[in-house]
């Protein structure tokens, strides 16, 4: 197909043979001609149907905001010529990106690589991909379409926090429930054996009677559990990167719970975003839940008054919305968490409100600070 400079070339032949007679310059005619020419043998370079192979990857499929994530490009010259003027076209959200490919000899393969935007977190769709062959003069160019779009997961950014404690004592008579956390530590009930389970579990006396291989359910009734409110209101937040801060924050807190194997829950106004047991697959989890969380109008009054006590609160929101309302939802959920911790992202000094015993607040600008308030709030 003509470009528009194709276009252009042969709109400008038609009309300078046409004026080349009547005004006396043949040197026009000579022009257009010049001009036919250059679109035959422009059509002639790009007219062949060309034998690729290609395939794109990105790695990773999942990143940091703001960390690199880079596309690869093989392309595998299937054709009996080596092929030049090719330009790869790649859309990453509502952004394209071009590359130019170099020259490929037959039977050969060629990658190129190029970086991915990571600065919005969320889902970015990649795709898809196109091929462009343009001859030498940019009269004519071929466009086709390969491969299908892939997803780049932009997930918050985390820096490591000690675990919060819940400053209470095991039950010693064990949980109360079948909620509790599977261990070593507490015998809770009898279950039926499950291919896996461990034999010195086994209770021999109940198999007996009942004719079931049955084995012990020992629970750790002193793992702490961490609660992680995060406030998605939009006008909660003074700009928009302090609510991806709380972001961050928020997971930061529940990965370093999740990574240490304690229980986690994670709620935002809209409900309950995650709720696991702990593990390295969870963090997992937890993070590809929040690369998704968009600012809203939905309050986190109801979600924090719904929370079920026990362990430790956190409550991440805008400095606006602790002052006018996250204290007085700490003071309440303070009858029912061991402790409640109160992580306001600012954009500077903020007016400290008063906070009954059992409440912190911190204040935070930046992630980067993180690490060394969370420490103060932990001792």
């Amino acid at each position: 197909m003509l470009t528009p400079l194709g276009r252009g070339a042969a709109a400008g032949a038609v009309v300078l043979y046409a004026a080349a007679f009547p005004l006396g310059y043949p040197e026009l005619a000579v022009l257009a001609c010049g001009a036919v020419l250059a679109l035959g043998a422009a059509l002639l370079w790009t007219a062949p149907r060309t034998r690729l192979g290609v395939h794109r990857e990105i790695t990773p499929l999942k990143v940091p905001r703001g960390e690199a994530a880079v596309a690869v490009l093989h392309i595998h010259n299937q054709g009996r010529w080596t092929l030049r003027g090719l330009r790869a076209r790649d859309r990453f959200g509502g952004t394209e990106r071009g590359v130019d490919v170099p020259g490929i000899a037959r039977a050969t393969t060629r990658s190129v690589s190029y970086p991915l935007p990571t600065q919005a977190r969320g889902e970015i769709p990649v795709g898809p991909l196109h091929l462009v062959r343009a001859d030498p003069l940019g009269l004519t160019r071929r466009v086709r379409r390969y491969g299908e779009a892939a997803t780049l997961l932009v997930r918050p950014r985390t820096v490591v926090v000690p675990v919060l404690p819940s400053g209470r004592a095991p039950n010693l008579e064990g949980p109360t429930s079948d909620n509790a956390p599977a261990g070593t530590a507490t015998f809770h009930t009898l279950r039926e054996y499950v291919v896996g389970d461990d034999l010195r579990h086994v209770h021999w006396r109940s198999s007996a009677r009942t004719g079931t291989l049955m084995v012990r359910r020992l629970v750790d009734a002193s793992l702490p559990g961490t609660t992680v409110v995060l406030d998605t209101r939009e006008g909660a937040y003074a700009s928009a990167e302090l609510f991806e801060t709380a972001v961050d924050a928020a997971a930061s807190v529940a990965v370093a719970a999740a990574g240490a194997g304690f229980p986690v829950k994670v709620v935002t106004g809209r409900g309950l975003l995650a709720e696991v047991k702990g593990g390295p697959q969870d963090a997992e989890t937890i993070l590809d839940r929040l690369a998704t969380v968009t600012p809203g109008d939905s309050g986190v009054t109801e979600a924090v008054r719904l929370a079920r006590g026990g362990g430790a609160l956190v409550l991440v929101s805008g400095d606006t919305a602790l002052a006018a309302d996250g204290v007085p939802q700490a003071s309440a959920a303070r009858r029912r968490f061991d402790r409640v911790v109160l992580l306001r992202c600012t954009a500077g000094p903020a007016p400290r409100p008063a906070t009954p015993p059992g409440v912190t607040v911190l204040d935070l600008t930046t992630l980067d600070e993180l690490p060394a308030t969370w420490r103060g709030a932990t001792r």
